[in-house]
């Protein structure tokens, strides 16, 4: 199930696991040759971890950067302590704008995070304060307040879905700091194959 939405469904597997650089996280139902394949795909230094959790859709639960995480509130506990040492990061139980689904009502970066529309600006600071990165509230997809449904990010590119608006676009590159990265080699490459197949 996990290496179909994995490889073959894009955006929506995310929803499945939660991930950084320092490790991954599936659920428990993830079969062994599913897990085999994942390790096949990764470096040896991230840590491949799965994880019994009545919320399965890690993804939907859980939003995280390579040192912090934000956590459905009735997350496990087994489960946060799995996430601090598997993923190295510092875990906080939160809300985004009232939401529980923190994973689908926000996405951060090492760089910035972009957070439902409706979270207050006392809220927003007070993520801000703890993610240490600028925060803004926005949406994608012409106006979704499903931030992670429609988009995913790293510290040097994103991808979000096809009705993502310029406007939209332009608060993403901005708070995510992405025209000051320098894309990789990979990535020049991947934006030139996406950009010859779309003409």
């Amino acid at each position: 199930m996990l290496s179909e939405h994995v490889w073959g469904k894009g955006i929506h597997a995310c929803r499945e696991l939660t991930r950084n650089r320092h490790g991954l996280l599936v659920p428990n139902n993830t079969t062994d040759q599913e897990l085999q394949h994942i390790r096949n795909c990764l470096p040896d230094t991230v840590k491949i971890q799965r994880v019994e959790e009545r919320l399965s859709a890690l993804g939907n639960v859980i939003a995280c950067n390579d040192y912090v995480a934000l956590v459905h509130p009735d997350l496990d506990r087994e489960t946060e302590e799995i996430l601090a040492d598997s993923l190295k990061v510092e875990v906080f139980r939160q809300t985004v704008a009232e939401q529980v689904l923190v994973g689908s009502y926000c996405a951060f970066s090492n760089q910035g995070g972009l957070v439902h529309p409706k979270t207050s600006i006392e809220d927003q600071d007070e993520l801000s304060s703890l993610l240490q990165v600028p925060l803004v509230a926005g949406t994608v997809n012409r106006g979704s307040e499903v931030i992670a449904a429609g988009m995913v990010v790293n510290d040097w590119c994103a991808f979000t879905g096809l009705d993502t608006t310029s406007t939209e676009l332009s608060v993403i590159e901005s708070v995510f700091r992405l025209s000051e990265s320098q894309p990789s080699a990979i990535a020049t490459t991947m934006r030139d194959s996406l950009i010859d197949s779309l003409t």
